[in-house]
């Protein structure tokens, strides 16, 4: 309290390094998000023969849910297939006039297949085209969708990558920015340590206000970044997820208590790391 400035000083820049650790652990949880989303968002058909029974596909369906990298299985019949395309092309005369001509549904029954890893599609696909369902499926379209899966899964590792650098460099220097911060505190308490030591003070004497001023100010500045982390989810979460998908504000509530957590850990963890490497190395305590 007697030294308002450097003290006012240590908690707003601590407040901004907890703000930037917490920006940070949304950021990796709405970037896995996003890689989710992507990699959902991808699947592979296999079509079956117009001779293919319901009890062969179903077969089939099971060796599949039971393979390691499949995720899921989704059967689509042939009238499901036909409801679906009317569906989604009923303004287009141009698409559903041939359909009408023809008189019958030319659609084949399919499994729309998701894996657990793009890269797992390859397998699946050299799988289905084994011997043993030679004479059941028509074809498998994950050639055709090739180099869309192989876009998603550079996409998704240079997201991966990319928010990783971006939290380790960060984090560095948002913890780096706080130590430097605390040092000139302590740094402008140089005389009274001087004074201290001269009369006879043990280290621990001198060194435990430093340690109780860097656990109140990593405390204090947990709760207002917690409170402004609350301020920008209602600010920006609505853009947010118009522009990607992510709830900002469904999120930081429901991590409320994880927030609170990692902003106090880091905080009291800051405070005090940096006033004990502070006041040995700069001050010669």
């Amino acid at each position: 309290m007697r030294d308002r400035s450097s003290t006012g000083a240590a908690l707003i820049v601590m407040t901004i390094a907890l703000f930037v650790v917490s920006s940070l652990y949304i950021f990796h949880n709405m970037s896995s998000f996003i890689v989710e989303e992507l990699e959902n968002s991808v699947d592979i058909s296999a079509y079956f023969t117009e001779t293919a029974t319901e009890e062969d596909i179903s077969q089939v369906r099971q060796l599949l849910a039971q393979r390691q990298d499949v995720q899921s299985v989704e059967y689509v019949s042939k009238e499901q297939a036909f409801e679906r395309f009317v569906q989604t092309h009923q303004q287009d005369r141009v698409l559903l006039e041939p359909l009408e001509a023809v008189g019958q549904n030319p659609f084949l029954a399919s499994l729309n297949i998701k894996a657990k890893n793009p890269e797992n599609f390859a397998a699946i696909a050299e799988y289905l085209g084994t011997a043993s369902f030679a004479s059941l499926i028509e074809t498998v379209d994950f050639f055709n969708r090739a180099p869309v899966i192989d876009q998603i899964i550079a996409v998704t590792a240079s997201i991966r990558a990319g928010a990783a650098a971006v939290i380790a460099i960060l984090s560095f220097i948002a913890a780096l920015v706080a130590f430097n911060t605390i040092r000139l505190t302590i740094y402008n308490s140089r005389k009274e340590v001087e004074i201290m030591r001269l009369v006879g003070a043990s280290n621990m004497f001198i060194r435990g206000p430093f340690l109780v001023q860097g656990v109140l100010v990593g405390i204090a500045a947990s709760v207002i970044t917690l409170l402004l982390l609350l301020l920008a989810s209602l600010l920006v979460g609505g853009r947010v997820e118009s522009f990607t998908g992510f709830s900002l504000g469904s999120f930081v509530l429901s991590q409320f208590f994880v927030l609170l957590l990692l902003e106090l850990a880091v905080g009291i963890t800051l405070g005090l790391a940096s006033s004990t490497i502070a006041i040995r190395r700069y001050l010669k305590v």
